[in-house]
């Protein structure tokens, strides 16, 4: 089986207390008996070399020792590594995207064994691949350093890395996100990563596969990248404590991730927050209808549980039924399953208890049930203590009193896609109203419309500064070399939240001005020379 310590200054440093990865096909199919293995693994009475196939692996448990460890590891390697060239650090991220095409389908294979549906294991993937590309690459180099003569001076505006920088990644998409460190690493930090006690063995396995040799390839100082694997309050408040941390990227939901934020700026660390999202999907009249019911379904990725997914609607009501009638026939094809099928696309959903609460607030509201609104098996059978949900539609009738509906209100994290059906109104008065609503809406994240028009297209793209990301005729969810990935406004990023390029939110900008014989008398009103020159 794989094992792993904590990761600090270059070398694992394996603890007493271990967590264990049992296949999540095997505790589908025997919960209770692979729980129990799981806990005899963990607690001593059953011995490593007695485990059974379906162990995959394990990752020490990090002690304080290891958390102060690890920060001291990056903080001795951060003034380095930032004096390395711009070049030396962008061919680690090249190193990384080849080392990513190398070992593409080992890591989704581990990603699947944790409980990921693959498909979904190999969209974030694809992730990696078109952020990390030769045009993201080549623009991100240009807005770190440029250079400009101007008189006798050579002036340089340049970001400048933080130092060192904490990533705490979600527990919905721990290798993905986790990967977003490999970015402020090129912009010069050092860092460290918390895998969740959770689901721990696919962060330490992509790290140690992809990351590690990426910087060894480049000669990259040792203690640049550590890991732990440690309970998230304490390890947050340690980071918040300590004089080495300078950055930190948290994700989490919104209340706590504002709060979060705050308090790091009470402990001046930067925040960067990825919370969550309540994205708006806008279809108009003349939008294919086809692809736009595909670009709604991938609402129920992962079962909803995915902050960049669509979370809610807007349909014109002209192609409202046509459209409902589609996205009724694809919701009945996406089925639960073993993580490891491929055609899976459903994962289970741990607290349905406010799905339940949800629907029925909206169904008591006015809300129609299109599809869906049941627990069901493994098997996709209907089942009330089921572990998977329904892909579930819902109908809500006008803008007006919408969001009262917390189905509307709020990112809802479940297979449950409110579709908004506006009151008939020209088409001019319906745009308005329809902006208005998406740019209204408390989260950021991404935003996108449907249609052929390309007036109501500038319309949508001048009017709605709301969402780090705006996409029109495309895939919600589909990530695209050049653009962000992450990143937005209000609950989604808080306060100075945006699209979000951790090469640049984990750097700050700095001004260089160098020059040789001039007077510091007559520089000091350098600019007095417009003036005179005008008079």
């Amino acid at each position: 089986m794989l094992s792993y310590g904590a990761y600090a200054a270059g070398r694992d440093r394996p603890g007493t207390n271990w967590v264990y990865t049992v296949r999540s096909s095997a505790l589908l199919s025997d919960f209770f008996g692979s729980l129990a293995l799981k806990r005899g693994l963990e607690n001593g009475r059953i011995s490593p070399s007695d485990a059974p196939e379906q162990v995959v692996g394990r990752v020490s448990i990090a002690d304080q020792h290891d958390v102060e460890a690890a920060l001291a590891a990056a903080a001795s390697a951060a003034r380095q590594w930032r004096k390395e060239p711009l070049k030396t650090r962008m061919r680690m991220v090249e190193e990384f995207r080849t080392l990513v095409l190398e070992k593409f389908e080992d890591i989704i294979d581990l990603m699947a064994t944790e409980g990921h549906p693959r498909a979904l294991a190999r969209w974030e993937m694809t992730g990696l691949l078109a952020n990390t590309g030769p045009q993201t690459r080549t623009w991100l180099e240009s807005q770190m350093e440029t250079t400009h003569i101007v008189g006798p001076r050579r002036m340089t505006i340049r970001r400048v890395a933080d130092g060192v920088v904490c990533l705490n990644p979600p527990q919905n998409a721990t290798v993905a996100n986790s990967m977003l460190g490999v970015w402020a690493l090129a912009a010069g930090n050092s860092l460290v990563v918390r895998a969740p006690v959770s689901a721990p063995l696919g962060v330490l396995h992509a790290l140690h596969e992809l990351v590690v040799p990426a910087l060894e390839r480049v000669g990259a100082p040792v203690g640049l990248l550590n890991i732990v694997c440690s309970d998230a309050r304490k390890t947050l408040d340690h980071w918040l404590a300590s004089p080495l941390v300078n950055d930190i990227m948290y994700f989490g939901a919104s209340g706590k991730g504002i709060a979060f934020g705050a308090e790091c700026v009470a402990r001046g660390k930067k925040p960067v927050l990825e919370l969550a999202g309540n994205d708006t999907v806008v279809v108009w009249h003349d939008a294919d209808l086809d692809y736009a019911a595909e670009a709604l379904a991938e609402s129920f990725y992962g079962s909803g549980q995915v902050c960049m997914a669509p979370n809610r609607a807007v349909v014109h009501p002209r192609i409202a039924d046509q459209l409902l009638d589609r996205l009724r026939l694809i919701a009945r094809e996406i089925r639960p399953g073993y993580p490891e099928d491929p055609g899976v696309l459903l994962s289970p959903v741990l607290r349905p208890e406010s799905y339940v609460s949800v629907l029925e607030q909206a169904l008591a509201g006015g809300a129609e049930l299109v599809c869906g609104g049941r627990r069901i098996d493994v098997d996709g059978r209907v089942d009330d203590i089921g572990l998977f949900l329904e892909p579930t539609v819902l109908r809500v009738h006008g803008l007006k009193g919408a969001t009262d509906l917390d189905a509307v209100r709020y990112e809802t994290f479940f297979p449950l896609l409110p579709v908004v059906v506006p009151e008939e109104a020209p088409d001019d008065e319906l745009l308005s109203a329809v902006i208005d609503f998406v740019e209204k809406n408390a989260y950021g994240l991404r935003n996108s419309l449907w249609t052929r028009d390309k007036s109501v297209m500038d319309r949508f793209v001048t009017e709605v500064g709301n969402a780090g990301l705006l996409k029109v005729n495309d895939s919600h969810i589909g990530f695209l070399s050049l653009l962000p990935s992450h990143g937005g406004n209000g609950l989604t990023g808080g306060p100075g939240g945006e699209a979000n390029y951790p090469m640049l939110r984990t750097s700050r900008l700095q001004g260089v001005s160098i020059t040789d014989g001039i007077r510091p008398r007559e520089a000091a009103f350098d600019a007095l020379t417009e003036v005179e020159t005008a008079q």
